[in-house]
């Protein structure tokens, strides 16, 4: 088993790791093993790892398309698996509030549109607004370009450009931006222990777009089809996102993937994966717990340990409905 490089997946492929292991298997340590997604499909295709519970559907369905040495693709030898957390992944861009609401900033493409809004994001002086987004490899990077090709469907984002670095680096520098009153755009999601630090409604806002990414695939990126986002999310209200609030992400579903013919070839685990639904909500305050421990492995293992036991017959349940077939 393999996992994420990112910190906010450690504890959902450490619960599915226990609830295997319980349920008879023997699995590997997914710390080993930890990978972006660009690699993590193409390890499970070619059998480096079995599976992985940190996709992010459907914007990982672009991994799909890479090509193996043996000429076939990912999508031959990968499935999504249904269950975890079914449209629970809410993403999109957070904007400093004090700046977004004494400059009236109602979305992406407003900033795009004014050099007094998209210079105050320009740090390197060449002119262009800079968006903090993703490290490459982890699919949202790709899409925030498509995003930024694609702009409002006629009128592209030509005066911003995505910062790609390590996120916690990002992170850390939005923060120091909000604490400051002092202009930024950052892409984050939940579940994450990240809107803790920055809270939409209170220090920053989702700052909506006028128009959600379609299939045109902009820049023509292998697999950039699948970067849509569909009708986009609209459920936040004015105290927490500007208004019409568009987040121009879909709420992604969180799955674990694997490799068919592991699959294939134990149809109890088939079974089983598709019933593992741990409480979002639960997810979510573990993570806090994890931001606010000590770092390490142990912690992580310690957290999905305790779920485990609060939750034993929910477990249990799951794995004697498998067992039944």
């Amino acid at each position: 088993m393999c996992r994420a490089n990112w910190a906010s997946g450690y504890i959902q492929a450490e619960i599915v790791r226990q609830i295997l292991e319980q349920a008879g298997y023997s699995v590997t340590d997914p710390s080993l093993i930890e990978l972006g997604p660009s690699n993590a499909y193409t390890a499970m295709a070619e059998g480096t790892c079995d599976l992985w519970a940190n996709s992010w559907y459907p914007g990982h369905f672009s991994w799909y398309a890479n090509e193996l040495t043996d000429g076939s693709i990912v999508g031959d030898h990968v499935e999504a698996v249904p269950g975890l957390f079914q449209d629970s992944g809410v993403q999109g861009f957070l904007v400093t509030k004090t700046w977004a609401e004494e400059n009236n900033i109602s979305s992406v493409d407003q900033v795009n549109r004014d050099p007094a809004l998209y210079g105050a994001l320009d740090t390197d002086g060449d002119g262009i607004g800079e968006i903090l987004g993703c490290p490459e490899s982890w699919t949202c990077d790709d899409i925030i370009e498509n995003q930024i090709a694609f702009g409002n469907g006629t009128e592209p984002w030509d005066n911003l450009v995505e910062t790609k670095a390590d996120y916690d680096a990002m992170f850390a520098e939005m923060v120091n931006r909000v604490n400051a009153g002092e202009p930024g755009i950052l892409y984050t999601w939940s579940p994450a222990s990240y809107l803790t630090v920055l809270v939409p409604g209170d220090n920053v806002l989702w700052l909506s777009v006028e128009t959600p990414l379609d299939d045109s695939n902009p820049l023509g990126k292998e697999g950039g089809e699948s970067h849509a986002q569909g009708e986009g999310f609209t459920a936040f209200g004015p105290d927490m996102c500007t208004q019409p609030c568009q987040l121009g992400w879909e709420a992604a579903d969180i799955q674990v993937s694997a490799n068919t013919s592991v699959l294939d070839t134990n149809p109890f685990m088939r079974r089983l994966l598709p019933l593992v639904k741990p409480s979002i909500l639960d997810i979510s305050f573990l993570q806090v717990d994890q931001t606010d421990g000590d770092g390490s492995e142990a912690h992580v293992v310690d957290l999905a340990t305790g779920w485990m036991a609060d939750n034993a017959d929910a477990v249990a349940g799951w794995i004697t409905e498998a067992a039944g077939g």
